[in-house]
């Protein structure tokens, strides 16, 4: 049974630092790109950050990139996101997911957390 664990959400201030992790469980970590997709009240799931298998290569939405960095420890079969300069219209909950393929698609992936809250006031 495959299993992917958001954790490190939380209530953080305008212009603060998150980490996001994703622990995965019951499928070859290895062999899948890892994505991380955002959704806040209201609106649709969004594309934030994917990260290939190997973990060299990494894509970003307009809106995270140079803020946001996606890493992935194959050791651990964990995938991260790092956040830095957090807005209020950051606010969602994120999800990571996993597919055979690095893609910036949300329909395209096999495999989703349960998701995790990031509320940025300002």
């Amino acid at each position: 049974q495959v299993q992917l664990v958001e954790s490190g959400g939380g209530l953080v201030q305008a212009g603060g630092s998150l980490r996001l992790s994703c622990a995965a469980s019951g499928l070859a970590f290895t062999s899948y790109a890892m994505g991380w997709f955002r959704q806040a009240p209201g609106k649709e799931r969004q594309f934030v950050a994917t990260i290939n298998q190997n973990g060299g290569t990494t894509g970003y939405s307009d809106s995270v990139r140079g803020r946001f960095t996606i890493s992935r420890d194959n050791a651990k079969n964990t995938v991260y996101l790092r956040m830095a300069s957090l807005k209020p219209e950051d606010t969602a909950v994120y999800y990571c997911a996993a597919h055979y393929y690095y893609s910036s698609a949300a329909d395209e992936y096999a495999y989703w957390g349960q998701g995790t809250q990031v509320t940025v006031s300002s």
